[in-house]
Formats: C-alpha cells, structure tokens, sequence
C-alpha cells in the first residue's frame, strides 16, 4: 500500500507519531501551555477562514514558486525551529536540512537544538535560517553570530516571545527533564518503543550542544529550564538594534503578535515580520496568529511570514488570503520523522503540495498569493 494510501493527511501522520514516540517525547512535542486554549484558538481561527470557489475557469497549471527575502523557493511554506528536535527523532536536524535542500524551502535550526551549526555544514542547502534565542553576554552573542554564519546559515531569525520559561504541564507529567535522564519511568516508556529506541542507541541522551560550549554545567536548575536560560536574556530595543549591527544577512524577528509593534521593528531595520504564539507553548491567553496577521498586514509591506494552526495546503492558503507571504510548520515536520523516518519529510512535502494544487483548482488561482482575491469578507 503506498503512503498516500495509508497516510493521505498531516493528521495520519500524527497519529503514527504517538504510536512510535516515547510518552514524554510525545508530550513535548505535542504539547502547549496551561489548558492549550491558543493551540487549539488557532486552529479554530484558520478554520473559520473563507475562500470563495471560482467556475468555468479553464484548466489550471499551479505555479508555486515564491519569493521572500531575495531568494525563490519552490513552495510557500518551510520548516520552522524546534528545539531539541533531535530528541524527538534520531538525527532529526539532518534529515531536515537535507529535505529542505531538496525541496528548495528554508530550514530554521533552532539554537536550542541537539546539533551544533557546524553539524549542518554538510546538509544544508542554500536557503538554512537560524533561529536565535538570545544570548546575554555581547562576548558570546558575537561568537555565536561568527559560528552562525561561517557553517551556512543565510538568515538569522530572533525569536522574542519567550521572555522566561513557560510552564508547560503536560511535559512536567510526562517526566521529562531537560535535558532528558533516565530514569525507571523514562525508561519503562523508552522501552514499549523500539523504532525511537533503536535510532537513538549510540547517540547518547541528546544534549543542547550548541548551548553546552558556553553554559556546560547545568546543576541547579529547575526541571522545566534548560542550560540556555543561563545564557538568555529577555531582549529589549537596544538589543535589537545591536543585532542589526552585527548582522549582515537579512533578519527576521519571530513572535510578533501585536501590530502596535511593526512600525518600530521596520524603523529598527528588520527584514520581515514573524507572526507566531510559538504554537500555544508560552502563553495561553495569546491571540490566535491569523486574528492577528490583517491588523499586522496594515501596517507594513514588509514580508510577513505565520506559524500555528497551519495543518493543510489549503491553510496554508488560508493564511496567504489574509496576507501573509510565507508560511511556517514546526511540529508537523516532527510528526512526519516519527510517523516514517527519512521518508517522512518528503511525503510531507507531498502532501502539503499536492493539497495546495487541489484547492488552488477549485479557486481558479494560478499563483499561492493570488488567493487573496478568493477571501470571503467576514459575516460580521
């Protein structure tokens, strides 16, 4: 049976993930914060988007190709950041770097990940991003940066949302410390699940090792920070700016959700605007990230780019009626590692493909931005 025979959807995909991971993998993976009312606020708010059908258009032929930040990639969507994304699948920042490679679609690696930049090198293509927590120390921030941008790294993207630790109690419940120990009730999971078990052996428990060069003794930190919150700060403007003029690739700020923010940040020199709520993770009265993409389209020209919620090809031109550029997907790329290993980056490329040529059929459109004027106007 082929995959799109036994895994047509991003929600088949998931639900193989859960039978393959680790319970307290799983949970970091699958989980937000408090009760996950903005995960779930955003998958609500993309559903209740509109798009009109068009008739008697004529054939289509779908051009997918998309500009942002002066490169052109094959599809309008990418990889987002996920942190310890190693953890979650063995050897999972290889198998996406390359798979991005192949599909000519950025691939962002988080500093929080279990592979170092230079790891990369060797797999990545020439559209690798990095997303940047940020560094207190300035000594550290310009190494960091060096170390950035000599293993390949184009792009360099902030990350802003996450000013302390959240909470995240499903992890807590799961037994996940960070990073990760073992002990009987991480094992007894480990052990009902041979494929991530298997992957993993040889590997070693995986670490931040990017983090570990300059924060390596980690005793005495609570079980819900990791070794970067010795290094972290909660940036401020000034930060921002010193990023600017130490940066010389295009910058991108992620996390923006207020749009009483953008015309600073575009005064500041930033290159494109972030929309996220970092998936439901830190806060969770936070507004749904399409509430809050027209109010930040108003405001600037600037490339906006969306996370959260997006699970289709057809949310993902959900997002570009409502005018976004470029969209990002984090755990579903996760969910399509544990679901089929290497295969399954490819196949999520098939799918979100596949189901973008689908609906842009129906809409009569030949290009992913020309969605925009299939936008049902709100009932209200």
């Amino acid at each position: 049976m082929s995959l799109d025979a036994r895994f047509p959807a991003i929600s088949d995909l998931r639900a193989r993930a859960r039978r393959r991971l680790p319970h307290f993998v799983w949970e970091y993976l699958d989980s937000g914060t408090g009760s996950e009312a903005t995960t779930r606020r955003n998958k609500a708010q993309i559903d209740a988007v509109r798009l009109m059908p068009s008739i008697l258009h004529g054939e289509i032929a779908p051009d997918l190709k998309t500009s942002l930040l002066g490169q052109e990639f094959d599809l309008p969507f990418g990889i987002a950041p996920v942190g310890m994304s190693g953890m979650i699948w063995p050897g999972a920042e290889q198998l996406l770097a390359r798979a991005a490679a192949r599909a000519n679609i950025p691939y962002t690696l988080s500093t929080v990940a279990t592979q170092k930049p230079e790891d990369l090198t060797d797999s990545l293509g020439p559209n690798a991003w990095f997303q940047l927590y940020p560094p207190r120390d300035p000594e550290i921030r310009k190494d960091m940066i060096q170390r950035i941008r000599t293993a390949g790294f184009s792009t360099l993207v902030l990350t802003v949302d996450v000013p302390i630790a959240s909470r995240r109690e499903r992890q807590v419940r799961s037994g996940l410390t960070t990073p990760p120990r073992i002990t009987p009730r991480v094992l007894a999971q480990i052990a009902i699940r041979p494929a991530w078990a298997m992957g993993m052996s040889g590997r070693g428990m995986p670490r931040m090792r990017f983090i570990d060069d300059y924060a390596p003794d980690t005793k005495g930190l609570p079980s819900n920070k990791h070794a970067g919150y010795l290094l972290r700060t909660s940036p401020d403007w000034s930060y921002l700016a010193w990023l600017r003029e130490h940066w010389d690739g295009p910058l991108v700020i992620k996390g923006v959700q207020d749009h009483r923010d953008v015309a600073r940040l575009q005064s500041e020199g930033v290159d494109a605007i972030w929309i996220s709520n970092h998936a439901g993770r830190q806060f969770d009265a936070a507004p749904a990230t399409i509430e809050a993409l027209p109010l930040i389209r108003a405001e600037t020209d600037l490339p906006i780019l969306l996370d959260g919620g997006i699970e289709s090809g057809l949310d993902i031109l959900r997002a570009l009626a409502l005018g976004a550029d470029f969209v990002m997907l984090g755990r579903a790329w996760h969910y399509a590692l544990a679901a089929l290993g290497r295969d399954g980056p490819g196949h999520l490329v098939h799918i979100l493909k596949t189901d973008l040529e689908a609906n842009m059929g129906q809409l009569g459109l030949g290009r992913p931005r020309d969605a925009r004027g299939r936008l049902l106007p709100d009932p209200d």
